[in-house]
């Protein structure tokens, strides 16, 4: 078996990140890590684009197509082996069965954060795959009640950066035992809950850049200069 490093929950500027797909990448394989999910907000052309290039380097890296779904009832990670589904459900238990039978996997991202829109209670509904028990930038108290769900719901905790900069990304992570460097091992292994989640916050040159780059997104929305990702709150 292998263990492989995987952040699963990074931003682009496909959405609300600052960096590139391909910057994200770059980033990725300089810091170690094997699994990466580019899951930009109701996209997952960040996700794509990324796997794209990884493929061009021919790097053994693991990109799952991803995306952070916002639904009516907060923010849920979709990941797939491969082509993004067409329909995208914003009712969160629709979403969850419809994922089901593309054979993608949700896990309900920082579910009690409410800064960032997380699910809250809905996630005692169940038939979740993972549960994100710890965000690097979500409050102890926040990521301590997802954790205490998700052994309550008996599924596997995930640990990710949820990265709108690339400084930011790995600062927390998950350990996945898989039996070789391929998405389809990679979902495998989740699947069968072999995953231990690492957690950790940005260092403090990441905290600088996340912030610099909040401040420049607000004064591009102050300024009407806005691109894909405006939609969308401006990351706190």
């Amino acid at each position: 078996m292998l263990e492989l490093k995987a952040d699963l929950h990074v931003h682009s500027s496909v959405s609300d990140g600052r960096n590139s797909p391909r910057e994200v990448i770059i980033e990725a394989l300089r810091k170690g890590i094997q699994v990466i999910s580019v899951t930009d907000h109701d996209s997952f052309e960040g996700s794509l684009r990324a796997a794209r290039f990884a493929g061009e380097l021919g790097e053994e890296l693991v990109v799952i197509v991803g995306s952070e779904i916002r639904t009516v009832k907060g923010d849920i990670l979709v990941y797939c082996t491969g082509r993004p589904p067409a329909r995208i459900p914003v009712d969160p238990l629709e979403l969850r069965d419809r994922m089901h039978e593309e054979a993608c996997l949700v896990v309900p991202a920082h579910p009690f954060d409410k800064r960032r829109k997380g699910i809250g209670e809905l996630i005692y509904a169940g038939g979740w795959d993972a549960v994100e028990v710890f965000n690097a930038h979500s409050d102890p108290w926040s990521n301590r009640r997802a954790l205490e769900a998700a052994r309550e719901l008996g599924v596997p905790g995930l640990a990710n950066s949820d990265a709108h900069v690339a400084e930011a990304i790995g600062s927390a992570y998950n350990i996945i035992m898989a039996s070789d460097v391929t998405v389809e091992d990679v979902f495998e292994a989740l699947a069968k809950g072999n995953v231990t989640p690492v957690y950790g916050r940005p260092s403090v040159k990441a905290i600088a850049s996340t912030v610099a780059w909040s401040i420049k997104r607000r004064l591009r929305k102050k300024e009407g200069r806005y691109g894909v990702e405006e939609d969308y709150p401006l990351y706190e």
